[in-house]
């Protein structure tokens, strides 16, 4: 803080010119405080214009509005469409193995899960985790209680766990060849099918002493028949229990990503053509969205007069003549009680049309 004096003296100087070398050095720094402001200036001018291209980047692709493109009549109610999303939820944890996880979220949500529901999945990836270990035994007890079931599906599940075993003794090198021999036995119901690979695994016992990693049949010792048995026994075990392999929360998921920005097209357009009513059941999409054949779980029929999807209200129906289309087609094809094939001259009684299933 100035003192009294020196106020006194800067008060004195106020009415006295600059010396030139002190008006050079208050230039000098009016100059330089300038050119300064003016970069600050010119990057901020920079770096605001990056940001706000961030800012409408994100704008573009994230839309606020992306509850709108489902119209809430899809759902009963939002306590039922709470409840279905909570149950896809905890059915993909007990599928991904995530049991104690899953279990948190129903103590959480007070959903209540029977313990029929849970017990596909416990089993499921107790076989799982034993397979991850490369223990055969609870894989193969489960496939011998299953054996005719495993049969009906064209299932190869139950030789390829004794194969494995088959190698795994084939492994331990000549002390386990008798042992090897002796298990051998089990080929025998599957030696129809699976002749040729029986011989193959057979015919290694002569490079036994010589050891397997160097003979012609090094590729039975690969470590990828243990993912591809954790697979098979996945797919086998999904299908014999009545489960999809994929969760149904992961595949609505994917199938969500593909369709979501064509449905937020499509949505844009209704709304600008202000073309109401053109979306307006709650099971059927306005237009087809091309998913890929991994999404394909059944058969669709389209009609081929209306060109619409048929469905539980609108089935198709197969004429006297062979042909198929759909019932309201049907309808609106009737003339004087009669209808005549769109596709040959036939004329029939709408009455004989029968209901088909694909």
């Amino acid at each position: 803080m100035a003192g009294p004096g020196s106020l006194r003296s800067m008060a004195a100087l106020q009415g006295t010119p600059l010396s030139a070398t002190l008006s050079l050095v208050m230039s000098q720094c009016c100059r330089k405080i300038k050119d300064t402001v003016q970069k600050l200036a010119s990057d901020h001018k920079d770096i605001h214009s990056s940001v706000s291209r961030v800012g409408k980047a994100i704008d573009r692709n994230f839309d606020s509005e992306i509850c709108g493109v489902v119209s809430d009549a899809v759902w009963d109610s939002r306590e039922k469409q709470q409840q279905i999303l909570q149950m896809a939820i905890v059915e993909h944890l007990y599928q991904q193995g995530m049991l104690g996880v899953a279990e948190e979220l129903c103590q959480e949500s007070t959903l209540n899960v029977d313990l029929d529901f849970k017990q596909p999945f416990l089993e499921l990836n107790r076989i799982l985790e034993a397979l991850h270990e490369q223990d055969l035994g609870p894989a193969l007890e489960w496939a011998v209680s299953h054996r005719q079931r495993l049969l009906e599906l064209n299932s190869s599940l139950e030789f390829k766990l004794h194969r494995l075993h088959f190698i795994r003794l084939l492994a331990g090198g000549p002390e386990k060849q008798l042992e090897a021999l002796s298990y051998a036995r089990h080929f025998q119901p599957f030696a129809r099918l699976h002749q040729r690979e029986i011989q193959v695994m057979m015919g290694s016992l002569v490079y036994l002493r010589l050891g397997l990693e160097k003979s012609p049949y090094c590729h039975l010792l690969d470590n990828s028949h243990w993912a591809e048995i954790c697979e098979t026994f996945t797919r086998d075990a999904c299908s014999l229990l009545g489960l999809s392999v994929e969760s149904p929360l992961s595949v609505s998921f994917a199938s969500g990503c593909v369709a979501l920005p064509v449905l937020m097209n499509i949505k844009a357009v209704i709304e600008q053509r202000q073309c109401t009513g053109v979306w307006s059941h709650k099971d059927e999409l306005p237009i087809e969205i091309e998913l890929g054949m991994k999404c394909w779980y059944h058969s669709v029929f389209a009609c081929p007069i209306l060109r619409q999807q048929t469905s539980d209200s609108n089935p198709p129906i197969k004429l006297i003549c062979g042909h198929v289309i759909s019932r309201d087609a049907l309808n609106k094809l009737i003339n004087g009680g009669k209808l005549k094939c769109p596709y040959c001259p036939m004329e029939q009684n709408p009455a004989d049309g029968k209901r088909i299933i694909f």
